[in-house]
């Protein structure tokens, strides 16, 4: 049985919910709160495994600084955020307070029950439009991120990476660009250090991706 917490200031919303939800016998509302502050004590008493929370609660504490609250109060909490925003600034929030899941309010039941399921076995849950715009705003930064730090490389460490990417030994390297062995060093951990990465696999697939090599993956 997994046991719901629902937090809207919406009693007639409340109701419907509890209504919807305690039709199938595998889920059990067990408390209700109006806002953030009423929820967050409710939770801490009943110890709900769900916590269906409502993003837009202009009376008391509203869901997103409840979920961050409740998050470090309960680690284990498994918050699911109802919304009518179909808005990714709010998703993104959101999920950096600490929730599990986003549904939109508008959701059929079949999809909220499907949700409340998925954060409640630990996994996350997003509707299918909220899941395409957090992969395109992730693919976005890693673009912007990947562009940032190559910029930091200097000419020699770039002449480094692609060498290091064709398979050359530091030793090879230092005689290809007339430098020492400890120089050639210094630059590969240099690279290492702007780059984030510890080996170098890494350092090969990173020149690999940036199309270094003149092919990518």
């Amino acid at each position: 049985m997994i046991k719901i917490l629902l937090v809207d200031d919406h009693a007639v919303v409340r109701m419907g919910l509890k209504m919807l939800l305690n039709t199938n016998p595998e889920v059990e509302v067990i408390g209700e709160a109006s806002e953030g502050n009423e929820g967050i004590k409710k939770a801490l008493k009943l110890k709900p495994d769900v916590v269906v929370m409502d993003l837009s609660m202009p009376h008391g504490k509203d869901g997103l600084s409840a979920t961050t609250e409740l998050k470090k109060l309960m680690p284990e909490i498994n918050i699911l955020i109802l919304t009518m925003h179909d808005d990714e600034e709010y998703l993104f929030r959101a999920i950096q307070g600490g929730a599990s899941g986003c549904i939109l309010k508008s959701a059929p039941h079949d999809e909220l029950l499907t949700a409340i399921e998925s954060v409640a076995a630990g996994d996350a849950y997003l509707h299918p439009s909220a899941q395409k715009r957090l992969m395109e705003e992730y693919l976005a930064g890693v673009r912007h991120d990947g562009n940032d730090t190559y910029n930091l490389l200097s000419d020699r460490e770039r002449e480094v990476l692609t060498l290091i990417a064709k398979g050359y030994s530091n030793k090879e390297i230092a005689e290809q660009l007339v430098i020492s062995v400890k120089t050639v060093e210094t630059h590969k951990g240099n690279l290492m250090e702007k780059l984030q990465m510890k080996t170098r696999p890494e350092l090969v697939e990173y020149a690999v991706k940036k199309g270094l090599l003149g092919y990518d993956i």
